[in-house]
């Protein structure tokens, strides 16, 4: 009988444990109104939540009149964008989000990247989300751009392109990767 109990105790134990570590669901495209700055997204977003108003209104105009520098996006197109990670921390708040991000989908569009291996963040003023999945990211400034290869990030992105091209600086990460991975391989 002893046996049985503890068997009984030992499994309603394991089932408990099992239900509490069960990972909590994750909200996607949370919008809350704010009293400085109205509507702002916060948490995991996807793109159509950028499509819808008020943030259509910055979106689509700087999406649109992005002209995209196609010598770098053909030499992207080889390096293989889709077999990275990205995770994107942008503020609907932001200036520099409002102007980078709708740059940066044009440029994932064109690239073809899966909306699947893109993360996209949204945070508040003070560089938070709700449940603080920016955290182990160390984000600084918005927008951050977070290119990362088997779990290891290997560049960022950060507020501006410091070519002046998201392109250019994209292809200066994956660049760099490749180049590490052949000294690797000698």
């Amino acid at each position: 009988m002893k046996n049985l109990t503890k068997i009984i105790l030992t499994a309603s134990t394991l089932l408990f444990t099992l239900q509490s570590c069960q990972s909590q669901k994750i909200v996607i495209n949370r919008e809350v109104e704010t009293t400085n700055d109205g509507k702002m997204l916060l948490g995991h977003q996807t793109k159509n939540q950028l499509l819808q108003e008020p943030y259509s209104e910055w979106y689509l105009k700087e999406h649109d009149e992005y002209a995209l520098d196609q010598k770098t996006i053909t030499e992207l197109k080889k390096l293989k964008l889709s077999s990275y990670n990205i995770t994107m921390v942008m503020g609907t708040w932001c200036e520099d989000s409002h102007r980078e991000v709708p740059r940066f989908f044009k440029i994932l569009e064109e690239l073809k990247y899966p909306d699947a291996k893109l993360k996209m963040i949204a945070v508040n003023r003070k560089k938070e989300a709700p449940n603080g999945e920016e955290g182990p990211l160390n984000i600084q400034r918005v927008p951050t751009i977070i290119v990362e290869k088997y779990g290891k990030e290997i560049g960022r992105i950060i507020e501006s392109p410091s070519t002046g091209y998201l392109e250019r600086d994209l292809l200066q990460i994956l660049k760099k990767d490749t180049s590490s991975l052949k000294d690797l391989i000698k």
